[in-house]
């Protein structure tokens, strides 16, 4: 019988968390999800985040900025790359010059309309930030959380940011260009890969929801958070407010559901509408103060018994029913 000839020695075989082929396989997928769950549970409770307060919002228009003072329209949500030209709002030349469509027209007094929603969705976020740095505590309390992007969750980041607070960016990996907007605290810009994820992170986190104008995806985060709210399926009160009244009625009539019976006549009490930043942050303020902020203790010993490592350390994970 022939012998075969010695094998030449193997390398070490990956581990297992290690073998990119696996953890990016279908039956890695378990894994990747998990990793979803618990990376970003890591670094809340390193970065010592209790709760938060959410915003969202087209992200389809830049800012009004200081710099450029100029407004464009984004080719997809989230996306870096501009439009086609003829969606561009008109501009200032093309309208004294009388060279521009009635689609341009209408865009340009739309673009105002929005860079307005910037500006209010940024000094809310700026006095909200402004208040939770006073209240005592060892973690952060009601923190700016948005999807991350440009748009209105920009405005909501660089509120916070310009107040001095911490804010977080939920970021999702989408097919085109996109990136973080530059005003997420570094330590807290998340990128998910599933969606269920980062939804999960947007509800079990927040105290309160304020939806700014906005498209598909603001409609899909506003609705689930309200059903979630309507079924009691969070074990927690939180506040929705629904900002700019003008914008939102036209879109949607949450009359005309309660009035055919799709909805109970108090579901409309699930939210708010409001219309300017002192508004909107009174009553939040109120709402956060009533339902989420703890009375000083009397002193003595607990009656209850000790807390868990999840309740010392947060954040603060809302329970299911």
């Amino acid at each position: 019988m022939m012998s075969r000839p010695k094998p030449e020695p193997l390398d070490a075989a990956p581990l297992a968390y290690e073998n990119s082929g696996f953890i990016n396989s279908p039956d890695g997928r378990i894994f990747r999800m998990m990793a979803e769950y618990s990376e970003p549970m890591a670094r809340f409770r390193r970065q010592r985040i209790e709760d938060t307060v959410v915003f969202f919002g087209s992200a389809r228009f830049r800012a009004l900025d200081e710099a450029s003072k100029a407004l464009e329209l984004l080719e997809n949500t989230g996306s870096t790359a501009l439009a086609p030209p003829a969606e561009q709002p008109a501009s200032a030349d093309e309208v004294e010059s009388g060279e521009t469509s009635d689609m341009k027209l209408r865009l340009a007094a739309s673009a105002v309309e929005m860079a307005r929603y910037y500006e209010d969705a940024r000094k809310l976020a700026g006095m909200l930030t402004s208040w939770a740095k006073t209240l005592p505590g060892r973690r952060h309390r009601f923190v700016v959380t948005s999807g991350g992007g440009p748009g209105i969750m920009e405005a909501a980041n660089r509120g916070a940011y310009e107040a001095g607070g911490k804010s977080i960016g939920l970021n999702i990996k989408l097919p085109f260009e996109q990136y973080p907007n530059p005003y997420i605290t570094p330590e807290l810009n998340f990128e998910f890969h599933y969606f269920f994820m980062r939804k999960y992170w947007f509800a079990y986190l927040a105290k309160a929801l304020i939806v700014f104008p906005g498209g598909f995806g603001t409609l899909d985060e506003m609705f689930e958070l309200l059903t979630l709210s309507q079924t009691h399926k969070l074990a927690k009160k939180m506040t929705i407010l629904i900002y700019g009244p003008d914008y939102w009625k036209n879109v949607i009539n949450l009359n005309l559901l309660a009035e055919k019976g799709a909805i109970a006549m108090k579901d409309r009490d699930l939210f708010k509408y409001v219309d300017t930043p002192e508004e909107a942050f009174a009553f939040l303020k109120a709402e956060l103060m009533e339902h989420h902020l703890e009375t000083e203790s009397s002193g003595g010993v607990p009656e209850a018994e000790e807390a868990s490592a999840q309740e010392l350390l947060g954040p603060d994970i809302a329970k299911t029913r």
